[in-house]
């Protein structure tokens, strides 16, 4: 499964494909709430929610300030976009 161009808006990605890219990443699916997703990083580690109109991303005990940071981005940003600031980390 192709994904579009890095540069094509999020919600024209159809949402199997949005999940692979979410796996590609590393993230993992929650089972029983199929809307969330984790990711560990070797420094981070991270829960995001598929919204309605946004990916939301809650940063746990990120290390620069000690407490979670939570972030939102509506699916109108570029795929590339959203990846840069989410997967950058805290």
């Amino acid at each position: 499964m192709s994904l579009p161009s890095a540069d094509t808006p999020l919600y024209n990605h159809p949402l199997p494909q949005i999940e692979q890219w979410l796996k590609d990443q590393g993230c993992q699916q929650d089972q029983k709430q199929l809307h969330c997703w984790h990711i560990q990083k070797s420094n981070w580690e991270a829960e995001l929610w598929l919204d309605i109109d946004q990916l939301t991303i809650r940063y746990i005990d990120a290390e620069a300030v000690g407490q979670d940071i939570q972030r939102s981005f509506k699916y109108s940003l570029s795929r590339k976009d959203i990846e840069q600031a989410v997967f950058s980390g805290p």
